[in-house]
């Protein structure tokens, strides 16, 4: 629903702005300055990964506590600061569309398959990896408007997909970007307010730079996407959990993994220039092409966490995240378009995990579960 990530900021090697969160291999390419990305949104579903392979022993540790963040101030107001607040600010934000999604308004339900990996148990005991079951996805945009164009690039590409057999089924929400936007409901409320519409059905450049200039992690996000091309196709694009979640493997050892979400194929992307050529709904059509033509495949990976990582604050990496051990646990095939009523007639709840994978520990995880059924109840009331 809303996703848009830890906690020695320090130690991550980001040390300037304006090449915050570019991975090395990155073809280069002109990374709009902080002031730029001031005005821009970015709001996806949930949350985040990238590729490497098993190349040492699993080492399972305990997982560590991180020290609690501080706070950062703002003047603004906030009445309310509660998943229902948010889910209101986000339908404000996009000009409160009825009937919809408050984030990732425009999407496409779809089916396939899961088959779990030789690798998978150990890391996770989850009868919704460990055993083959069918899925049911949806591919979106990010932000509240459904008519968004799909070469916009100021908005996240999302997946979200329930896999696992019945009485052990898992929805696992990810987005083509690493970090959300905001680490407490508060700051993602400040975000919001600060980008809500004037009079003049404009955000107040003025307010929304104050807003980021002292909250400068909740541009992390804004930052990593436009470092990157344009996602080409929904087939060819990583996606990325930003939560760390808890998983314990047969042995019953646990530890934090990350997922991320990768095309057997490879990523597909765009030039700027050929971006702009694309019609509004190219990667809707390119979605019922490849699977009229047989379809594409997954890869789900585990990236493996290592003690001290952060685990409370999504709008910050795990240091060193594109190079971590990642183990994979199965290949989702995705192999037929289907009719959207499924997937908007209730929600991917980002709470429903399996036995085997718990919850994450951060605020915005904890919110996005009633955000979730607040919004469905929202536009089931529109």
């Amino acid at each position: 629903m809303f996703y848009c990530e830890g906690e020695a900021f320090e130690k991550l090697s980001l040390v300037r702005r304006d090449k915050l969160l570019v991975e090395p291999g990155v073809a280069s390419r002109r990374i709009p300055s902080t002031k730029e990305l001031f005005m821009q949104i970015s709001f996806p579903a949930p949350s985040a990964f990238w590729p490497a392979v098993l190349a040492t022993s699993l080492g399972v540790t305990s997982m560590s506590t991180p020290a609690p963040v501080k706070a950062q101030t703002s003047s603004l107001p906030v009445q309310d600061v509660s998943p229902g607040a948010i889910v209101d600010a986000l339908k404000t934000v996009a000009g409160n569309p009825p009937k919809v999604r408050a984030s990732f308004a425009k999407g496409q339900c779809v089916r396939g398959t899961f088959t779990p990996s030789s690798e998978v148990f150990q890391v996770t005991r989850s009868a919704s990896f460990t055993r083959p079951s069918a899925v049911l996805g949806r591919f979106s945009i990010g932000g509240g408007n459904p008519k968004v164009a799909d070469n916009n690039r100021t908005v996240l590409r999302g997946l979200a997909f329930k896999l696992g057999p019945q009485g052990a089924t898992s929805d696992i929400l990810v987005e083509n970007a690493p970090v959300h936007f905001a680490k407490s409901m508060e700051q993602m409320l400040r975000f919001l307010q600060a980008r809500a519409p004037g009079p003049d059905g404009k955000p107040d450049a003025a307010r929304v730079q104050t807003f980021s200039e002292a909250n400068p992690e909740t541009l992390n996000q804004a930052h990593y996407v436009a470092a990157r091309p344009l996602p080409g196709s929904f087939a060819g694009t990583v996606y990325w959990g930003v939560h760390s979640f808890p998983a314990t493997n047969a042995k019953g050892e646990t530890r934090f993994i990350k997922f991320k979400i990768v095309p057997v194929a490879g990523e597909v992307t765009l030039s700027d220039e050929d971006a702009k050529a694309k019609q509004p709904d190219f990667l809707m059509q390119d979605l019922e092409d490849r699977i009229a033509k047989g379809g594409f495949r997954f890869d789900v990976l585990a990236l493996l966490g290592r003690p001290g990582d952060p685990t409370m604050d999504v709008t910050q990496r795990w240091p060193d995240e594109d190079a971590r051990v990642a183990v994979r646990l199965g290949t989702i095939a995705i192999t037929a378009l289907e009719h959207n009523a499924p997937c908007d007639g209730t929600i991917f709840n980002p709470a429903n995990l399996a036995d085997g994978i718990g919850h994450p520990p951060d605020e915005m995880f904890e919110a996005r579960q009633a955000a979730y059924a607040v919004s469905l109840g929202k536009r089931r009331s529109d």
